[in-house]
C-alpha cells in the first residue's frame, strides 16, 4: 500500500513539473520601476498575480497590496522600492492605468 501511495504522489510531482515547464514566463511593460517589481515581487510570488489582478485594482488597491505585502507577509521592501513599486503598478496595470 506504501508504494502505490509513493508512486502517485511521484506521478502527481512530476506532471505538475512538467505543466510548470510548459508556462511562459510573464513579461511586465517596460517602464520605469519595472526592474523593482520583478526583484522584489518575484521572489515570493509568481509575477501573473499582478497581470489577474491589473481588472480589479485601481490606484488606492495596487497601494493597499504593496502595503499588505509589506505588513502582513513581511517583504523585505523598504519605503522608497515599495513607492516605485507602487507607481509602477498604478500607472501601468489596473483600472485606471495610463499604459
Amino acid at each position: 500500500m506504501r508504494s502505490i501511495t509513493v508512486a502517485v504522489l511521484c506521478a502527481a510531482i512530476c506532471g505538475a513539473a512538467g505543466a510548470a515547464a510548459e508556462e511562459k514566463p510573464v513579461l511586465l511593460k517596460q517602464a520605469p520601476g519595472r526592474d523593482k517589481v520583478e526583484t522584489n515581487c518575484a521572489v515570493c510570488h509568481t509575477l501573473d498575480y499582478i497581470v489577474m489582478n491589473s481588472p480589479f485594482l485601481n490606484a488606492a488597491g495596487w497601494d493597499a497590496e504593496v502595503s499588505k505585502m509589506i505588513n502582513a507577509f513581511g517583504a523585505p521592501i523598504g519605503p522608497t522600492d515599495a513607492k516605485i513599486i507602487s507607481d509602477y503598478l498604478k500607472s501601468n496595470y489596473g483600472r485606471d492605468a495610463r499604459g
